[in-house]
């Protein structure tokens, strides 16, 4: 896929030429193309040698962060031999021949004339015009919602195979909006401020006293619930009458009340979720494959212990480099809307609606022949334009989460009739909020406030937990009731655990963050560069410590993963 990706691009002015040439057929199209077939050959021939020599170093695909090397060219080769640097010139001056051999070889010098109008407007330009729609195709890589990203030809959980199946030019474009020095973002404070104020925030050690299941190893289901919000759910101090099965359930498992998503949009509330790592204000990490393949994730940590994986989305797989994210986090297999009937794929804009995704996922579970499991689903019909086919509620919106509610209360019901319940934990959780009513924008707060239920046969006892918490810390205090190590979650706290000793929630929208614990709640806009609320009073040691977390993550996506190599 990538290669005809690849492929689209780099005919663009040829395509270009020839339809010029329709008109004026004396062109030499050959020597016109000359300069630009130099330029792709050697560009193409140095992307694919400097890929193949640096990926054992690296392990991983060439892309745009090498440039950063060109800064420090003596260290960057310091253990480089001269033989190793002429083998390579020289292979890429062999590649690069070859390849201007068959670009002149298959461009004529001129096309055969076509002296009438008619016929050039018919058979010349048509022709050219649906070869257009072709290459178009090519580019954005087909005509779903995703376009061509590195994740879409991840198919296998061995990361060499993934990358082997990538092509490295496409790797190295596709990296260049990517590719920012992260590490000089939001500098607010100097490396020893930043580590003075950093360091207690998310402590690690103790011991978990609180015991949530009766089982150390129960088979595990995450459900993450698109869009969200406390503000339909009654029991959490919404509007009452959407979420009739949440707030009922709500008093069978244990609900998390004070429960706050760490972003604003889905790519960047999955990886909060299952990695652990806080969603940013400017980019996205599960867009970032050599970042976010490197990250901790709940399902890596399970298959240490034997847990098999697998994960569930109704829609375009490919949308925002989830491939990519699913395959690197440990599961094991990846179900999407290509697994669907051609019927089933066009019930919602965005895919699969609910109900046929919980029934998918109902008959998986109930027949499930592993001993030991996971599985993750994304839901999707709660999701603009919030066209379902449940007509409850007059509310568009409001209609469409009461939709998915009653697909949660009806899945929930029918397992509770199966054995698999009795050592069954399901976790619901949203992966971000909804700006619902409308007033509310992601500026707000209580856009980031959202329900987390945990339910199954392996929970002790319904519980109502009102612990201020994030997002990201469901991987640390998920991983602590499984009795399984979690230090490599390093922006994840076990909220149970005698480390938590200072609540606080911390959240991200476009460009700015929020930062709230026991005093109150503030929010700092970048764009202005100035807090834009603070409740119910001021106090800059909230503002303070959000800008902390914000300098700590833009560094550590700036120097974590090529910080190793660079050193």
């Amino acid at each position: 896929k990538l290669d005809l990706t690849t492929t689209g691009y780099f005919l663009l002015l040829p395509w270009l030429g020839l339809l010029f040439s329709i008109f004026f057929y004396k062109m030499n199209l050959r020597m016109i193309l000359l300069p630009y077939y130099v330029i792709i050959s050697l560009f193409t021939a140095i992307v694919f040698v400097a890929d193949a020599s640096l990926y054992g170093f690296w392990d991983f695909k060439l892309d745009a962060m090498a440039l950063f090397y060109l800064d420090s060219p003596s260290n960057a080769m310091a253990n480089i031999s001269v033989i190793f640097i002429i083998v390579r010139v020289l292979v890429i001056l062999l590649l690069c021949g070859l390849y201007m051999w068959l670009f002149l070889k298959i461009t004529p010098a001129r096309f055969l004339p076509v002296k009438t109008v008619a016929r050039k407007l018919r058979g010349g330009v048509l022709s050219m015009l649906l070869t257009g729609i072709v290459l178009f195709g090519f580019i954005r890589g087909g005509f779903k919602d995703s376009t061509a990203n590195v994740g879409r030809v991840y198919f296998s959980d061995n990361q060499f195979l993934n990358h082997s199946a990538v092509n490295p030019v496409f790797s190295f474009m596709y990296s260049f909006n990517k590719s920012e020095n992260f590490s000089e973002r939001f500098n607010f404070f100097t490396e020893d401020e930043r580590k003075e104020i950093f360091k207690d925030l998310y402590s690690k050690g103790g011991v978990t006293p609180v015991r949530l299941l009766n089982t150390y190893r129960p088979n595990l289901v995450i459900v993450l619930l698109e869009g969200f919000s406390a503000s339909m759910i009654e029991v959490l101090s919404g509007e009452p009458d959407i979420t009739p099965n949440i707030n009922r359930l709500s008093e069978e498992g244990i609900s998390f009340t004070q429960f706050y998503s760490n972003s604003f949009r889905t790519d960047r509330g999955i990886v909060s979720a299952l990695s652990g790592y806080p969603g940013l204000p400017t980019v996205s990490v599960m867009k970032l494959p050599v970042k976010s393949r490197n990250l901790a994730a709940i399902a890596k940590s399970l298959g240490i212990v034997g847990y098999h994986s697998d994960f569930l989305y109704g829609g375009d797989i490919d949308f925002t480099n989830m491939r990519s994210y699913f395959w690197s986090s440990g599961y094991k297999k990846i179900v999407s809307d290509e697994d669907f009937t051609l019927k089933e794929q066009h019930t919602h804009a965005w895919g699969v609606n609910d109900d046929i995704t919980f029934n998918y996922l109902y008959n998986k579970i109930s027949t499930h022949k592993d001993s030991l499991w996971h599985t993750g689903f994304l839901t999707l019909s709660s999701h603009e334009p919030f066209i379902v086919p449940y007509y409850r509620l007059e509310n568009k919106i409001a209609n469409a989460f009461a939709y998915t509610d009653e697909c949660v209360g009806q899945f929930i019901d029918k397992l509770k009739k199966t054995p698999v319940w009795d050592n069954l934990l399901i976790i619901f959780l949203s992966d971000h909020g909804c700006p619902y009513p409308e007033r509310r924008t992601v500026r707000d707060p209580d856009f980031f406030h959202t329900p987390m239920l945990w339910l199954g046969g392996a929970v002790a006892k319904p519980l109502k937990v009102d612990i201020l918490m994030n997002q990201t810390d469901l991987a640390a205090t998920l991983l602590g009731q499984l009795d399984i190590p979690h230090d490599d979650f390093v922006f994840s706290r076990d909220v149970f655990s005698t480390s938590y000793t200072y609540p606080f929630v911390f959240f991200c929208f476009n460009n700015g963050f929020g930062f709230k614990d026991s005093t109150g709640v503030s929010v700092y806009d970048n764009h202005p560069d100035k807090v834009i609320l603070e409740e119910p009073t001021s106090n800059p040691d909230r503002v303070t410590k959000g800008k902390a977390i914000l300098q700590t993550l833009y560094d550590d996506l700036g120097g974590g993963e090529m910080g190793r190599y660079l050193k």
